[in-house]
């Protein structure tokens, strides 16, 4: 039978072996860099417009408690309060513009009574582990202008710490610095833009760029089609040079190649052909 061959198990493992891959690559693989390249586009979108459009009032974009959206990111807001200072929290092992630092928490009561977690800016580490003497927030009342961000996620749900007298946080998360600090505060917490009241150096935006995921998704689609062509090529090409049962080409056996002759048997030849032209 022409096809027989491929009822063999080592024929058989390779064709699952493909399928299963280009599966994954279609189902799994490409579609979840597609999704990636669609969220990065997003977030780029939204910063963009959180570049052009005015701070809103804080109640206006979020309803009283509510945690804040994917698509409410970061919006820029307004609020009027208080700092909290006693609930103050460095996030732990930050990177801003390629070199560690430290953001810097701090509790804000709003006048209606909730608490919002506000990420004032950023300090670099001295010693590597320790932080910096920086100011701390005014007393009274001020209005404020930042970004709504969303909380961090702590795989290890690792509570808060206390290192060089200060408190840290592994992520910025309003419900685990709450917890910490015994001051109960709504989802989400709030980065503070430039020239702000108690504002440290602004921690700077996201780069704008749409990153590898598009040209990664691309590239499984190819991986995922290449594999089956390569199955066939090698399908067809077992078609075209058949073999019988013995394994040999049909047709017969060729002919064994004749073997070189040693040096020796070269040197007496050329004599003999010496000795019958002298001869």
């Amino acid at each position: 039978m022409r096809f027989g061959f491929l009822l063999r198990p080592g024929w058989i493992g390779l064709i699952l072996l493909v399928g299963v891959f280009s599966t994954i690559c279609f189902t799994v693989l490409a579609p979840w860099q597609f999704s990636r390249h669609a969220e990065t586009q997003a977030r780029n979108e939204a910063v963009r417009a959180s570049m052009r459009a005015d701070p809103q009032p804080l109640n206006r974009v979020l309803e009283r408690g509510s945690p804040p959206e994917k698509s409410d990111e970061w919006t820029r807001v307004s609020f009027t309060g208080h700092y909290l200072p006693d609930g103050e929290t460095l996030a732990w092992q930050r990177n801003v513009r390629g070199e560690p630092a430290f953001e810097v928490l701090t509790p804000f009561r709003l006048r209606n009574g909730q608490t919002l977690l506000v990420d004032r800016g950023f300090i670099r580490p001295v010693q590597s582990t320790r932080a910096p003497d920086y100011s701390a927030p005014p007393s009274g009342t001020v209005r404020l202008t930042a970004r709504i961000r969303l909380n961090e996620h702590d795989s290890e749900n690792r509570s808060l710490f206390r290192h060089d007298g200060h408190r840290w946080t592994y992520a910025i998360d309003s419900n685990t610095v709450g917890n910490g600090v015994d001051i109960p505060m709504r989802p989400g917490y709030f980065t503070l833009v430039d020239n702000q009241p108690g504002g440290l150096q602004a921690v700077p935006l996201p780069r704008l760029e749409s990153g590898p995921y598009f040209s990664y998704a691309m590239q499984w689609i190819i991986f995922g089609t290449m594999a089956p062509l390569a199955v066939v090529y090698l399908i067809y090409s077992e078609i075209r040079s058949p073999r019988d049962g013995s394994g040999e080409p049909r047709g017969g056996r060729t002919a064994p190649k004749k073997s070189r002759p040693s040096v020796s048997e070269a040197i007496a030849a050329e004599e003999r052909q010496e000795r019958e032209s002298t001869g």
